[in-house]
């Protein structure tokens, strides 16, 4: 369940989370958590992960809150596994 604050901004929870980003490691989860993300930051995010460009228009940029959870979520997608052998 969201909490609110006196400004009536409901925000999400560690399951709210989970809930529309799936399953995320616990540092993830506290960085996110830190930005005090409405639900609606996390659903802008989530879409913008899945690669929707219709949703925002071609073009347009990511901005606020949801911008920075997709910076928290890819900030290591560049990074090469480490070789074996």
């Amino acid at each position: 369940m969201a909490k609110t604050d006196p400004g009536a901004t409901a925000f999400a929870t560690p399951d709210d989370i989970k809930g529309v980003l799936g399953d995320l490691d616990q540092a993830q989860i506290l960085a996110i958590m830190s930005l005090r993300p409405s639900i609606a930051d996390l659903e802008q995010a989530s879409v913008w992960l899945d690669g929707d460009p219709d949703v925002f228009g071609a073009g347009m940029a990511l901005q606020g809150v949801a911008s920075e959870i997709v910076a928290i979520l890819t900030e290591n997608e560049d990074e090469e596994p480490p070789r074996t052998g």
